[in-house]
């Protein structure tokens, strides 16, 4: 089957395979990170041990995802020498010292501190220890902020020259960083990775919550997460509505995508809210719209005009088809999540927040689905922006190598078999240690006092369910 496509459609094939598999990794570890420095930093606080009991349970799955998040960015660096060398080299003096600062200055401070946070606090103190696990909470950020530099600057570049041989020259660094579309997408990213670490962790907490009520831990992390939830699903539906009237601005071709706008509305656009593209007779089919309220989100103005991809040569128009439903998985997801989010207030107010089941089991549907969203948040952004690798400036077709398909077509079967190996059974692992019990002497802590009093507590709560629902009180 492989055989019958080119070297450009195999590559990007890969491409597309190996980013799919890394994003979800990072996605994971940037809001575990942080979660795990909230936790550090409730235990010092309050010396109430659930807290210290979180942190010893989501560490280890950390340190699995951080892994294994390292390891895919590797292989997909590894692509950019091979299948796309001749845009390696046109934006290399631009993209190459970013990537370097990435790993310089994120990725050096994940690794020098990471192993103090996981195995260090009986060695160096609880102060130090505290630092260095914010230390990879803010290197897990930083490693964000440069690779979405890189990604945004491809969107919409600026700040720079191109020479005699074609190649992109940085010409102001400012700009090139804190490019137009940059600030948007560094925070509808990260908080894209808070929600999707919520959602693990509520599911997890929901499942030990279905199988005992009174686990002071898992009430304690259903709690967190849905607190979590309530809080950034809004701003993330904020954060995203501003992102999309950046990408108006700066790439309207996309926008006409997202939305199925094949024509142009000259008194007001409407919102195509499902629909089947047609791409043979440029349209969609039984679509279900209301009238002008595209104009109205995009412009604020019910009878503002709107272009559509009648305006746009065929040769640059992107897969609308794919745009088009990546675009609506994501946005069906993030009103899920608030939906989700609101639901646990409801019941979170009227006094039931522990005992609705259906609330539990729908956070446990509702897990995975954070990961579901940021891979269609990313099509929607890369298959968006087709078929340029530098916006409008740079095509796909000119930034492949010299290679012929035959040649991608092993290295991508190879990968594929891998990867299906190596992650799948990693992210096995990673289950295996969520479905470990939150509240028992299973749950390691270091040796010393700490051991002591969580195997104290451990009692208490197995004598007496009702301390731990009265502990999980304290500090919520």
């Amino acid at each position: 089957m492989l055989e019958n496509f080119t070297a450009e459609t195999l590559a990007r094939m890969q491409f597309a395979f190996t980013v799919s598999f890394h994003i979800i990794f990072p996605a994971f570890s940037i809001g575990v990170a942080s979660y795990l420095a909230v936790l550090n930093g409730l235990w010092l606080k309050t010396h109430d041990q659930t807290y210290l009991f979180l942190f010893n349970y989501w560490k280890k799955i950390f340190a699995v995802a951080f892994g294994m998040g390292v390891v895919s960015g590797i292989v997909m660096s590894y692509q950019f020498g091979t299948n796309w060398s001749v845009f390696a080299d046109k934006t290399g003096p631009i993209l190459g010292p970013l990537m370097a600062y990435e790993v310089l200055s994120a990725f050096f401070l994940e690794a020098g501190f990471l192993g103090i946070a996981l195995f260090g606090r009986e060695r160096v103190g609880n102060g130090l220890h505290m630092f260095a696990v914010c230390m990879v909470a803010f290197g897990t950020l930083m490693s964000a902020t440069w690779i979405l530099s890189v990604n945004s600057w491809m969107q919409t570049p600026v700040g720079y020259s191109i020479n005699d041989v074609g190649q992109f020259i940085p010409e102001d660094w400012w700009q090139i960083v804190f490019n137009p579309s940059f600030p948007y997408r560094l925070v509808h990213m990260v908080m894209a990775a808070f929600l999707t670490t919520a959602l693990v962790v509520g599911g997890v907490g929901a499942l030990h919550l279905l199988r005992n009520k009174a686990d002071a831990a898992a009430r304690r992390m259903f709690s967190m997460a849905m607190w979590m939830l309530i809080v950034v699903a809004p701003l993330q539906i904020v954060a995203g509505d501003l992102h999309g009237l950046n990408t108006l601005a700066y790439q309207p071709v996309k926008v006409m995508a997202m939305e199925g706008h094949y024509d142009s509305h000259p008194e007001g656009g409407p919102l195509i809210l499902f629909g089947i593209p047609n791409p043979e007779e440029k349209r969609i089919d039984y679509a279900i719209q209301i009238p002008k309220l595209s104009s109205l989100i995009l412009k604020h103005d019910l009878n503002a005009p709107l272009a559509g991809l009648d305006t746009i040569p065929d040769e640059d128009e992107p897969p609308v088809t794919v745009v088009f439903w990546s675009f609506r998985i994501m946005i069906s997801l993030g009103f899920a999540m608030l939906g989700l989010g609101v639901w646990s207030l409801w019941r979170r107010i009227r006094g039931r927040f522990y005992d609705d089941d259906l609330l539990k089991r729908a956070a446990i549907v509702m897990a995975p689905m954070g990961f579901v969203a940021v891979l269609a948040g990313w099509v929607t952004t890369e298959v968006g922006r087709q078929p340029f690798t530098v916006y409008g400036l740079l095509r796909t077709t000119d930034s492949l190598a010299p290679i012929e398909a035959p040649a991608v077509a092993v290295s991508l079967i190879a990968f594929i078999i891998v990867y299906f190996f190596v992650f799948g059974a990693g992210t096995y692992y990673i289950l295996r240690l969520m479905n470990k019990p939150t509240a028992t002497s299973d749950l390691e802590i270091n040796d010393g006092p700490i051991r002591t009093a969580q195997n104290q507590f451990s009692e208490k709560i197995n004598a007496d369910p009702d301390s731990g629902a009265q502990g999980d009180n304290r500090g919520i």
